[in-house]
């Protein structure tokens, strides 16, 4: 089967188009098309995301996104009519009244969509939640105007649950195209979930089962990163410009020798799986007004002393929680997961564990993007779970689960 998936939950703008094949009990995934804008460039002034600029630039980008990965995948054809009033009125009514919120992405739609050939594809995958509901709400609009368009199946996909399913993506080496094999991972697991928006540990009894077990109290961790940079004077997005200082301080200073610049490891002693990451970047505001010239060498130094904190609180959290769930195998996902220190401490740990099986997603899959969406969308269709265009709606403050079961486990 082939599956469209969209994400727009934040600041990227992704569309893929996935193919999955069953042989026994494996399953090939192969990218015919991917493609992706990041709207880090036109945020960096404000210094975090602005959530209806991001929705602007979605509703922008979306249709050629799509246009672009139908022709990477050859799916893209035009019709021979091309004229809009070819469609059915009550169905063209309905996609009007579907995106009527959506200006720029209605007259994209209405130019460019319609006068398309329906692609061979058998679903479409779509962010709903979490995230900044404006930009959700985009991409749900544009999945459900494609699904009355082509009269292909929806499925709502939650973005965390993305994070955990690209993890399990391994490469095929031995094929022409970009294919992966979705990896057989032993229960119970356990799931590190962070990023910009979000900090979680998610014990996972069986595929598609979740409860929280631990989250952050305030700051999500890549929030964190991104907070401190700011206080150090460093440009957005943070966190790639904490673990290139801290880097080069570890090259310079190999045995972190001497520094003054100690910093707290926030509830590192607490018996539940919570984290806060909000003390240690207010620790670090204090520590930086009473420097009276912030030189390269402090900011290094700084830098170092944060990302070794928040790791080695991350690392302890995890441990623990592994050892008391009795998990089998440790999925990381998202965003700050691309960090190379804590990518590294989690390697680290798994040696001196060597029954835990370590699932790491490659670089290029971390960040936010449609391949995690079409995924998890996979295994939520062949759950047979769809979506109702009628009442799918973006959910901002969505959860894997609503059960938050820390206090089951302390």
């Amino acid at each position: 089967m082939i599956i469209l998936s969209i994400e727009t939950s934040c600041d990227e703008t992704a569309v893929s188009l996935l193919q999955f094949e069953v042989q026994g009990s494996d399953i090939t995934v192969t990218i015919l098309g991917n493609t992706l804008f990041s709207q880090v460039d036109i945020h960096r002034e404000y210094g975090g995301v602005f959530p209806m600029l991001a929705k602007r630039e979605h509703g922008k980008n979306l249709v050629p996104l799509t246009i672009q990965c139908l022709k990477e995948a050859d799916l893209y054809q035009k019709k021979l009519s091309q004229n809009i009033t070819d469609l059915d009125p009550n169905s063209l009514n309905e996609i009007n009244k579907i995106l009527e919120r959506e200006n720029n992405l209605s007259e994209l739609f209405c130019k460019e969509i319609t006068t398309l050939e329906k692609p061979t594809i058998d679903a479409i995958a779509v962010t709903h939640g979490p995230g900044l509901e404006p930009a959700l709400w985009v991409g749900v609009s544009f999945a459900k105007a494609l699904s009355k368009l082509w009269g292909v199946p929806l499925i709502p996909t939650n973005h965390m649950e993305g994070h955990i399913a690209v993890a399990l993506l391994e490469e095929k080496t031995d094929e022409k195209t970009t294919s992966f094999s979705i990896k057989k991972v032993a229960y119970p697991a356990l799931a590190l979930l962070i990023s910009g928006g979000h900090t979680e540990l998610v014990l996972i009894t069986e595929e598609g089962k979740y409860q929280i077990v631990g989250q952050t109290r305030d700051d999500a961790l890549g929030e964190a990163f991104d907070k401190v940079a700011r206080i150090l004077g460093l440009p957005y997005p943070g966190g790639p410009e904490i673990s290139k200082l801290a880097d080069a301080d570890r090259i310079h200073r190999p045995n972190g020798e001497n520094s003054q610049y100690k910093l707290p490891r926030p509830m590192i002693y607490s018996k539940d799986f919570d984290f806060s990451f909000s003390g240690i970047k207010t620790a670090v505001l204090y520590m930086v007004q009473k420097i009276s010239l912030l030189t390269p060498d402090i900011q290094m130094q700084i830098a170092r002393q944060f990302e070794d904190a928040v790791t080695e609180v991350i690392i302890s959290k995890t441990k623990k929680c592994l050892e008391r769930t009795g998990a089998k195998t440790l999925i990381l996902g998202g965003g700050v997961v691309a960090n190379t220190r804590i990518r590294k401490s989690f390697e680290e740990l798994v040696q001196v564990l060597p029954d835990i099986q370590l699932q790491i997603p490659r670089i290029s899959h971390t960040t936010d993007n449609a391949i995690m969406i079409g995924v998890a969308g996979y295994h939520r269709y062949i759950s047979g779970i769809r979506g109702d265009s009628s009442t799918l709606r973006a959910e901002g403050c969505l959860k894997l689960s609503n059960t938050t079961a820390s206090q089951k486990l302390a």
